[in-house]
């Protein structure tokens, strides 16, 4: 692909104009491919406008919080776009989460609809079920033209910080479709992009790097309905997928079964957490692509640096920063270092190049029925790290307390909450564990009265209330936990004491 023929696309200004270029060129041509079929741009522009009607009939207004629990497949992308077109402020509620998850996160965002899947434990009034959905489609409803305003909030992402607890960040219009734009100039894509996705598309970012992206290089966003490694193979060697992005995990996986068709692969990336190098070249071996390590935000929003395009890497490295951004590490006095040396890093607009000031941050966070503006300062992302002369990334450690478990963020002290329920826990701490496959492992140590506690029964609660790759695997007792002066737990001895006391493993409640 001639990377200056991609370059000179007009940039679309609004998520209700990214379709338009397609649209003009080739509107037959496949937009999205998902389990239930495949829609040219033509019938995802139709569809899409079919969504806006249905939502403004149910009273969707501009500014308000459309929420959908929905699977991978057509509908959700139709939704997504139908809510733009009308300047609702959409949200990805995940279908993987447990009821009082999915109740927490309703809660914050204040949907005016939820557009509720089959694992939607959701039973607010406002949620509407596939069939009602199906039937408002059926009746086409008409919405007004809403003027796009490119820096209106648009997008929900739920984060969490080391508290546990959620915080939806809002991005406008104008930053949901930076990512996309500034991948397609860089990687050189053109109509001939199949892009496949297996995370869920309720994740903010994967709906930023699958239409919003397939859009603006006039390709198709694959969508798949399966993680596992044979399923991930089916989706890529059937629907001759070329670009693929999949967890660490995945790709252990997949490098392990070199019989697997991957043929139509021309780029692998790896995100979520940490990919070690040992497995970035065993999936090279495997199937003669070198996956592609990335580093990104929800803040961001999405991907802040990347491998270039082919084979070049740097070990330990997760890629290059991107031309939007300028990042570099600051010391705790939020002073700027100096390239190489290691600190936190933080991210401003590029001053310079053909895509200075081009990225704005995060509009701020959703707290009771309003946007609460970042300060005005370097975005801090809470990793500590490096970042070369030239530009190569690399993640040392995090300063928060985010266990990455196979690509999903599991926090120590939501999961903790939890477990001291239990009427045996006295204390509990959640650590990570290393693991060759996920990356990390979530572990908990706890205090207990009982000199044989039953983990199984706590580990059963904890599946009772929170998703399943967030239920702690290997347990341990301990006399007691350490403390510092402050009475907190002293978390930098928790690996020593796994590392010497009898571990209990119980199977999780979810495979990754």
């Amino acid at each position: 692909m001639e990377t200056s023929r991609v370059a000179v696309v007009p940039r679309p200004t609004s998520i209700a104009t990214v379709l338009d270029a397609a649209l003009a060129a080739r509107p037959e041509a496949p937009a999205v491919e998902a389990i239930s079929g495949v829609w040219s741009y033509a019938e995802l522009n139709e569809r899409a406008h079919l969504a806006a009607g249905a939502l403004w009939s149910l009273g969707v207004r501009p500014g308000d919080r459309v929420a959908a629990c929905l699977p991978n497949d057509l509908d959700i992308v139709a939704a997504f776009h139908g809510a733009q077109r009308i300047g609702a402020i959409w949200a990805g509620i995940g279908e993987a989460l447990s009821a009082s998850e999915q109740e927490d996160l309703s809660e914050l965002c204040e949907p005016k609809t939820v557009l509720a899947g089959p694992n939607c434990h959701l039973t607010s009034p406002v949620c509407i079920t596939p069939d009602r959905w199906s039937d408002l489609l059926a009746e086409p409803h008409a919405a007004p033209r809403v003027p796009p305003n490119s820096d209106a909030p648009a997008g929900i992402a739920f984060t969490s910080g080391t508290s546990g607890h959620p915080k939806a960040v809002v991005h406008s219009q104008r930053n949901l479709l930076l990512p996309g734009a500034v991948l397609v100039a860089t990687r050189g894509w053109g109509p001939e992009l199949r892009k496949g996705d297996s995370f869920p598309l309720t994740i903010l970012n994967l709906m930023v790097l699958s239409t919003l992206l397939t859009a603006q290089a006039g390709g198709c966003a694959v969508l798949m309905n399966r993680r596992d490694a044979d399923g991930v193979a089916d989706w890529i060697s059937e629907r001759q997928v070329a670009v693929w992005n999949g967890a660490p995990a995945q790709l252990y996986d997949l490098a392990r079964q070199p019989q697997l068709n991957l043929g139509s692969l021309r780029e692998v990336w790896s995100g979520g957490s940490d990919t070690p190098d040992s497995v970035r070249m065993a999936f090279a071996d495997a199937h003669g692509v070198i996956p592609r390590a990335t580093y990104g935000l929800t803040e961001a929003p999405t991907v802040v640096a990347i491998d270039p395009v082919g084979a070049q890497w740097r070990p330990g490295a997760s890629g290059r920063v991107l031309p939007q951004f300028e990042v570099a590490a600051y010391d705790d006095g939020a002073r700027r270092l100096p390239p190489g040396e290691l600190g936190e890093l933080r991210i401003v607009a590029a001053a310079s190049g053909p895509w200075a000031k081009s990225w704005t941050p995060a509009l701020g966070y959703w707290e009771s029925g309003g946007v609460r503006r970042l300060e005005p300062t370097p975005f801090p992302t809470g990793d500590i790290g490096t970042v070369s002369a030239d530009g190569w990334l690399s993640v040392l450690d995090r300063k928060k307390l985010v266990i990455l478990r196979g690509g999903a963020n599991v926090y120590p002290l939501e999961v903790e909450r939890v477990i001291r329920k239990h009427p045996a826990v006295t204390k509990v701490a959640v650590c990570p564990i290393p693991d060759d496959r996920l990356g990390q492992r979530v572990a908990a140590l706890i205090e207990s009265p009982s000199p044989t506690p039953d983990f199984g029964a706590i580990a059963r609660l904890c599946r009772d209330e929170l998703a399943g790759y967030k239920v702690p695997e290997i347990w341990a007792r301990l006399e007691a936990l350490p403390v510092n002066a402050m009475g907190k737990v002293d978390r930098t001895r928790l690996p020593e004491l796994l590392a010497r006391e009898t571990l209990v493993r119980i199977t999780p409640g979810s495979r990754i």
